[in-house]
């Protein structure tokens, strides 16, 4: 019903993945974590209905945004979200940074379970406090928490704050009820509020949901701001659309002032009508769209397998993300994503920049169309030989 296969040509439209300025014309960006896929029609058409009146001006959230998003989650996540708990944002990452900012004094540590998304650093270090990072472990191709470090960390008196990637973002891991359960608990004890990050809970493999970590449990509920929105998962991040909610009320109105104070909980003209779009017309789009990711995922796992067998695939339940191992390969994926785009013309991500773990680990985008998705698994078996030749050569 829907058109995942036909190429859409980014370049020239200011797009940060396509027109970067370091990105070569004949590079093929498969990095940043947006989409090569026009968004469901029912979001454009949308969009095209409220341009056609040709005046842009204030906008307000309307009753029905809140609840599109409500029934949303329970309809999906058979968790419900008061529709009065819900305050808009212009975006997840503005939200963490407004919450990090308003929840901590100077110098307080913010945990992190890493490797985990590379912005999270930006918002916990340019509001003034510390990054405390809480590796995970890898085990045979998975990541887990370490809890023993996890609850050190978090036990640290100087610690206020922790962020959750749920899904995990660049691993995919999603994380289980139990697991969920056990951070609740850690952070219950030491007094450290959770800001949940899971702006990719829709994005999982067909048959698997994850656990909103709000919904785990009344400590959890109590002690957790959530960040959500439609942006990643229907390819609409550059209409600045995002929700944030928490039951706590003391906690609520503290990230609702935070918000407020920084200007980032105004809408733009388009932002409230493509997310109603998105919540109350887009399901079957989305059910697409996860069953063709999912085969793009078969297809690299197979493909590395008989052509890349060095370059392991981190096993992944959810988002469009692949976490690939280079330990094989390089000591450092900085300089293999170099070489790549360099030489074989392919620009991913190098995995350093997530944190404690990531150095060995390149991530890649796979959210295209598949006869580009094969150009850059081509490109990736060029460059990784080439770059496997050329050590050989210096030893």
């Amino acid at each position: 019903m829907y058109d995942f296969d036909t190429v859409k040509h980014r370049r020239g439209t200011n797009s940060l993945k396509w027109d970067e300025w370091d990105i070569p014309d004949n590079c093929l960006p498969m990095w940043v974590a947006d989409m090569d896929f026009e968004t469901a029609p029912e979001i454009k058409e949308a969009i095209i209905k409220r341009a056609s009146n040709g005046i842009f001006g204030y906008s307000i959230v309307p009753d029905r945004w809140q609840k599109a998003i409500s029934s949303w989650w329970e309809l999906r996540y058979s968790y419900k979200i008061d529709p009065e708990h819900l305050i808009f944002c212009t975006g997840v990452i503005p939200a963490i940074s407004s919450i990090v900012r308003k929840l901590t004094t100077p110098n307080e540590n913010v945990v992190i379970m890493t490797p985990v998304y590379n912005i999270f650093f930006n918002s916990i270090i340019n509001n003034g406090a510390r990054v405390l990072e809480s590796p995970l472990k890898y085990i045979n191709g998975k990541y887990e928490p370490d809890f023993d470090d996890l609850e050190d960390k978090l036990s640290d008196p100087q610690t206020s704050l922790m962020i959750l990637c749920n899904p995990q973002n660049p691993g995919g891991r999603i994380w289980s009820r139990d697991e969920l359960s056990r951070i609740g608990e850690l952070c219950k004890r030491y007094d450290v509020t959770v800001i949940s990050d899971e702006i990719h809970c829709d994005l999982t493999d067909p048959g698997r949901t994850y656990v909103p970590f709000a919904s785990v449990s009344e400590i959890c509920r109590d002690i957790s701001v959530t960040c959500i929105a439609p942006t990643k998962t229907f390819n609409i991040a550059g209409l600045q659309s995002a929700a944030v909610f928490a039951y706590n009320r003391s906690l609520r109105h503290r990230v609702w002032r935070g918000l407020n104070t920084d200007e980032v909980a105004e809408p733009n003209a388009f932002a409230i009508d493509a997310a109603i779009a998105a919540y109350e017309n887009g399901e079957a789009w989305l059910e697409e769209l996860r069953k063709y990711i999912f085969e793009n995922k078969r297809a690299v796992i197979e493909y590395m397998a008989e052509n890349i067998p060095q370059v392991k695939v981190t096993h992944s339940d959810a988002t469009y993300l692949l976490w690939l191992y280079t330990a094989e390969v390089c000591e450092d994926s900085h300089d293999l994503q170099e070489h790549l785009k360099s030489s074989a013309g392919l620009y991913l991500s190098e995995g350093r920049i997530y944190g404690a773990g990531g150095e060995r680990f390149l991530r890649m985008n796979i959210a295209c169309p598949r006869s580009v998705l094969m150009e850059g698994l081509g490109r990736l078996k060029k460059g990784v030989d080439s770059y496997s030749q050329m050590k050989r050569g210096d030893e």
